[in-house]
This record gives structure tokens, C-alpha cells and sequence, in this order.
């Protein structure tokens, strides 16, 4: 299975990053309410953007199998809180809900 990690801005979309381009290590962990991603990522631009519109974000895995169709997870950060912390160059970002979908069910 290959997976892909996404953080996009929730209006407009625009990303700020995609594990596919920028190998960025991260954990997800299910919390008693929500997710708690822990991403390792440098200071630079791309975190000074993303904190900039940290009340505004989207986190996406995509679980891509050989043998089943892609399935799609979409969180949202809604009241969870985005934090860096810059002596372990480490961003924290806290979801409250997700939604599991197969996005070719929804193609056109």
C-alpha cells in the first residue's frame, strides 16, 4: 500500500504540502476526540504560510492499494489546535472529524 499525506488550505485548496513531493515523516494518532498529526518539517516559507492560515486547514491521506480502489480520508482541523515546535522541528496539527470516502464513487 502507498500513502500519501496532504495538508491544503481549506479555502481555495491551495497545498501546502504533499508527502509525493516534499518526504516530509509524520505520525497520525487517534485521539478520545479527533487526530493528532506530528509532522517533522523545517522552518521556512512553506510553515510560515501554513501557520499564517493554521484555522484554515485540511489534512488528506490517500491509501492507494494494487488490488482495491483508493481510499481517501479527509480531516478537518475546525477548533484543533496547529503548533510548531521549533527546537524538535516539529509540527503538531489536532483534527476534530474526518470523512473515509473512495473518490472514484463520486467522479463524474
Amino acid at each position: 500500500m502507498k500513502q500519501t499525506f496532504q495538508v491544503k488550505h481549506a479555502v481555495g485548496g491551495r497545498m501546502f504540502f504533499d508527502s509525493n513531493k516534499l518526504d516530509v515523516p509524520y505520525t497520525v494518532e487517534a485521539l478520545e476526540r479527533g487526530w493528532r498529526f506530528t509532522v517533522n518539517l523545517p522552518q521556512g516559507p512553506v510553515l510560515e504560510d501554513l501557520l499564517a492560515n493554521k484555522n484554515e486547514l485540511n489534512v488528506f491521506i490517500f491509501q492507494e492499494y494494487a488490488d482495491q480502489p483508493t481510499l481517501k480520508t479527509w480531516y478537518y482541523v475546525k477548533d484543533g489546535p496547529v503548533e510548531y515546535d521549533a527546537d524538535k522541528g516539529s509540527l503538531t496539527i489536532v483534527t476534530d472529524s474526518r470523512i473515509e470516502y473512495f473518490p472514484h464513487e463520486y467522479s463524474v
